[in-house]
């Protein structure tokens, strides 16, 4: 009985070193080499392959167990010693080839960029070190996605796929870990950052990303989409382009909550935010207070007002109190507190005389103070909204889209349910535009970032992690490394940076998505964890970004600036969207050298793989 035991349970090395013979010999270890690179003496029946990007494993043996370590080749060399000799060089110069030395003393060398070890125990594979050189003449295999199955079997619920080795068929091991412990959990928050030149497929490796972390019931998920692209997905429709992902579908099989919200659902809740909206709609202008400093003492004490008098933000819209503001302005005792001669005040009194009070009701105060109005049909406070993104103790907490481009300010009907206030008014509900620019999505973007620090220092003060992934696109303009122009984007970006800083202990990583390296603030590049780059970045500013970060790998950069621009493809179909990836997002780079993949071409290939069809 226990001989028959013995003869079933076969040594775990055994099954995986069948699977390995099976598979393609390429070479053998070389000279000189070492524990970080391998060189590759390339076989001859190899050295028409494409070998560039392969991935690629040799076996040996430490500390009496058997090893395997895995790699990328990154680089192959032509050497032919007689071809180097200036005799021969002469000969080959007036014959063109010499039969007797020419291709047949022609030796290839490859270079192997170790990205991961693992070691063959009774337990499974467990994670190793690459502590010695095996011996030359060690055979290196092909790796197919057969053995990568086998020896990452203890993690294969864990494992998601972005694409294929680059350049090759196996499939890419990565795995994208919640943001809390217990099963498939990191254990704590990480940053992630996407960065390549337009058209390099980086919105759509970021949707990808989002549906891995979308798998986790007890992960929230933020997206604050300036440009409005991942909101269309959200919503159902379809976005231009050859890859279009079905989010809101995926999403929904998974039993994920998904919520979109635009500009017209978002109800501003602070009094700070009135003011900064009132000064930038030209509400001022129009009735006579010119320069800026003015203006602003005039916001603070109109909205200082207004408070003393118990009016409520959501309350601004109503004739009532736009007639109270418009009496302020009308009296002296407010006028001093921002214009203190009398000519300037006078100035003013004969603005108000000449201004339409029906039409600057309509035209300034209405569209600013729609985005302080509860009563829209689905609208929800940011404070609300945050509230209940936070909740962990949710059964599937959701997916929130929050879509702040300009063509999400549409039209809101206002409804007039009191009779008009100024002779000659419509009763009957007309549709009033909501105020909306650059320095208003500015502003909102602030409120947010505020809330999402509030919630997450309040989180970790009661011991709870906020599990929470937020995804911010077009980060390079929010968190710039130069001096923004303006007071809003300061705060802006000094909150996220501060973000950066903080909130991974709260539970609360950020992906940032980017299309520069060089332009996006210093700080909050050294606070990410997990990079993507895609093809862009291989020139002047960007490349020297590119190469601190990578820590000087000069052979992974060789094979980054080989990316081709997808858009150079003869077809669509030809396009290859490449990326190289750094940090600890896979099972094959707990080393920490870089990897490299082409990304799905096809959405239903990824859906498929990725059981998410």
């Amino acid at each position: 009985m226990a001989i028959a035991q013995n003869r079933e349970r076969k040594p775990m090395s055994t099954k995986l070193d069948q699977l390995i013979d099976k598979t393609e010999r390429i070479g053998v270890i070389g000279s000189p080499s070492s524990t970080s690179e391998i060189a590759l003496d390339i076989l001859a029946s190899a050295v028409n392959k494409k070998l560039v990007g392969e991935l690629a494993l040799f076996r040996y043996n430490q500390d009496g167990l058997s090893h395997y370590a895995l790699g990328q080749i990154t680089e192959v060399q032509l050497r032919n010693v007689w071809h180097e000799d200036p005799t021969m060089r002469s000969l080959i110069r007036q014959r063109g080839r010499v039969d007797a030395v020419s291709e047949r003393q022609d030796t290839h060398l490859g270079e192997m960029t170790i990205s991961a070890v693992f070691s063959a125990s009774s337990n499974g594979y467990r994670p190793s070190i690459l502590g010695t050189v095996p011996a030359t003449g060690t055979p290196i295999h092909l790796v197919d996605d057969v053995v990568l199955s086998e020896l990452l079997s203890p993690y294969r619920d864990q494992l998601f796929y972005l694409g294929r080795v680059y350049g090759s068929t196996p499939l890419l091991p990565l795995w994208f870990k919640h943001f809390d412990t217990g099963p498939q959990g990191a254990g704590e928050a990480y940053h992630l950052g996407i960065f390549g030149k337009t058209g390099s497929g980086k919105s759509v490796l970021a949707k990808m990303i989002l549906l891995a972390y979308a798998r986790y019931p007890n992960m929230a998920i933020l997206v604050i989409d300036p440009q409005g692209e991942f909101a269309k997905g959200a919503r159902g429709e379809v976005v231009p382009g050859e890859f279009h992902l079905p989010i809101k579908h995926v999403v929904n099989k998974l039993g994920k909550p998904i919520q979109t919200y635009g500009v017209k659902d978002l109800v501003l809740d602070r009094w700070g935010l009135f003011e900064q909206v009132l000064l930038e709609s030209g509400f001022f202008q129009r009735v006579g207070v010119k320069a800026t400093d003015n203006q602003r003492q005039a916001a603070g004490v109109i909205s200082e007002q207004l408070q003393k008098d118990g009016v409520r933000l959501v309350d601004l819209h109503k004739k009532e109190n736009f007639k109270k503001v418009w009496r302020y302005l009308q009296e002296e005792r407010i006028q001093v507190q921002f214009y203190g001669s009398r000519e300037a005040r006078e100035r003013v009194r004969q603005q108000l005389e000449a201004t339409s009070e029906n039409d600057l009701y309509r035209t300034v105060w209405l569209p600013v103070t729609q985005l302080f109005r509860e009563d829209r049909p689905g609208a929800q406070k940011v404070e609300q909204l945050l509230t209940r993104l936070f909740i962990p103790e949710q059964g599937q907490r959701p997916l929130v889209v929050i879509d702040l481009s300009i063509e999400q300010a549409a039209e809101i009907p206002d409804r007039l349910d009191r009779p008009p206030l100024f002779s000659g008014e419509q009763s009957q509900p007309q549709s009033i535009p909501l105020f909306w620019n650059d320095t208003i999505q500015a502003l909102v973007i602030k409120r947010l970032l505020e809330g999402i620090r509030t919630a997450a220092e309040y989180s970790y003060k009661q011991n709870r992690s906020l599990n929470t992934l937020v995804l911010i696109d077009e980060a390079h303009r929010l968190a710039p490394r130069e001096e923004p122009e303006s007071e809003e984007k300061k705060a802006i970006r000094s909150i996220l940076i501060d973000a950066a800083r903080t909130t991974r202990k709260y539970g609360v990583g950020w992906l940032f998505i980017s299309q520069t390296l060089s332009s996006l603030h210093r700080e909050i590049l050294e606070q990410l964890r997990i990079f993507f780059f895609g093809f862009g970045l291989g020139m002047g500013a960007e490349f020297k970004a590119l190469s601190e970060l990578v820590g000087g790998r000069s052979k992974a950069l060789d094979l980054y600036q080989l990316f081709r621009d997808p858009h150079s493809s003869f077809d669509i179909a030809s396009r290859e969207y490449s990326f190289m990836t750094i940090g600890p997002v896979s099972p094959l780079s707990f080393a920490g050298t870089p990897l490299f993949f082409n990304a799905f071409s096809t959405p239903e290939e990824f859906l498929q793989v990725n059981k998410l069809g």
